[in-house]
């Protein structure tokens, strides 16, 4: 009766274990062909390619990034996002873009408003290659030096001059529901106001230091030692500058050639507007920690 029952016992296990086994599979088929069917809309083979498009909530998802915030967005192992600053700039943006362009890779960039201005045209550029655009403020002011209604003014005057490039007026602020603080200069009551209104601030995981001269090589090997340490995260890089431009390249490579993948960061309400629909966000509440 004991063997019986030790035998009953051992069926049941394998039979749990063949099942696992087999959803483990179908899974794993279903991603294949997922990651299979969004490569397809690349024309060119063997490049690194958009693995995923995250949406997200910025009413679930108020702030990201661990080198300020306790919580980031909800990458697995080998995923980054792409993120840019400071732009655009005539000189150096559309070398950044090229080198996006070349891996089918798409990008966030948090667009400072006086350039964004003097470049209308670069702004829809970025845009219309399919990239996420964020705030900067308008003279990337270190806002926590500022008064309340000073800082204020200088985050709407961003965001005017981001979407009147965009959309020819200043009123259609949801559409670009993303926000860096310059510096990461930002104070509590700041951060409320953001929140307040629906818009998502970045951080950033890890960044290149690119706002410090070094040759391209250099800043290649600072940030992929700093990715190889953390495995994931949302990257900092700032597209006015001619040494991240120069080094893009080589990068993205790395990226590929190391089995790392970009995830596209989009709101629930452009990713609505996209789609012709009402939104029906997918909340990041499971942040990362």
């Amino acid at each position: 009766m004991g063997n019986t029952k030790r035998n009953d016992k051992y069926d049941s296990q394998m039979r749990i274990g063949k099942l696992k086994t087999l959803l483990t599979a179908a899974l794993v088929a279903c991603l294949s062909w997922t990651a299979a069917a969004r490569a397809a809309t690349c024309p060119r083979a063997g490049v690194l390619g958009t693995s995923r498009v995250l949406t997200v909530d910025p009413a679930a998802t108020p702030r990201v990034g661990l080198k300020q915030f306790p919580q980031t967005l909800p990458l697995s192992d080998h995923e980054v996002v792409l993120t840019f600053d400071d732009g655009p700039s005539p000189a150096a943006t559309p070398k950044v873009l090229a080198a996006l362009a070349a891996q089918c890779v798409r990008a966030t960039f948090f667009m400072v408003g006086k350039p964004a201005q003097e470049h209308p045209t670069m702004v829809r550029r970025i845009a219309a290659a399919g990239h996420s655009i964020g705030h900067h403020t308008w003279s990337h002011a270190s806002l926590s030096h500022l008064t309340p209604d000073q800082a204020t003014a200088e985050i709407d005057r961003g965001i005017e001059a981001v979407e009147m490039a965009l959309h020819g007026t200043a009123t259609n602020v949801r559409s670009t529901p993303f926000f860096r603080f310059p510096n990461f200069d930002s104070t509590p009551a700041i951060l409320d106001l953001l929140q307040s209104r629906g818009i998502l601030v970045f951080g950033a995981d890890f960044w290149a230091d690119d706002w410090r001269l070094m040759t391209p090589r250099r800043q290649l090997k600072l940030i992929t030692a700093r990715l190889k340490a953390a495995g994931r995260g949302i990257i900092l890089f700032h597209d006015p500058r001619a040494q991240t431009a120069a080094m893009l390249p080589a990068f993205l490579r790395y990226l590929r050639d190391n089995h790392y993948r970009v995830v596209h960061v989009v709101s629930a309400a452009s990713a609505a507007h996209s789609e012709g629909e009402p939104a029906e966000p997918k909340s990041t509440a499971e942040l990362k920690h």
